[in-house]
């Protein structure tokens, strides 16, 4: 019987948690300025929406598939309208790509688990040197 270990889920975050741990929006209104110790990844999503339903499982796989690598987030639009509003979020699901140098990239729908895995090794992780965007 295979040992049942604790599954790494994406951490929820408020906007001020999200001040703490990705950018101080507040303070730095123009400039991105990122607060994370790794990269970080976040969905910004809603209960209600089918394609986000789609596209938890797979961040609760990657989040365990690259734990201490990056974080990965995750924000209900409906109740942090505040981030929702600081983004602009029109669609969801939305993901937001913050590698750790550099400005990050917000890519909306769902995406196959394959895309996302590129993606985070590619612009997240930066192994693509030469790609500054996610596509």
């Amino acid at each position: 019987k295979p040992e049942h270990k604790k599954i790494i889920k994406p951490e929820h975050l408020t906007s001020e948690s999200f001040r703490r741990k990705v950018w101080d929006y507040k303070n730095n209104p123009q400039k991105w300025v990122f607060e994370g110790n790794l990269p970080c990844v976040i969905d910004f999503y809603a209960d209600w929406c089918g394609p986000c339903k789609r596209v938890i499982p797979i961040m609760k796989e990657l989040s365990e598939k690259y734990k201490g690598k990056i974080n990965i987030y995750e924000v209900n639009t409906d109740k942090q309208r505040e981030l929702a509003a600081v983004f602009r979020i029109r669609s969801i699901p939305s993901v937001l790509f913050c590698p750790k140098n550099g400005k990050p990239a917000m890519q909306p729908g769902a995406l196959s688990k394959e895309m996302y895995i590129k993606i985070f090794e590619g612009f997240v992780l930066g192994k693509n040197k030469d790609k500054k965007t996610i596509n």
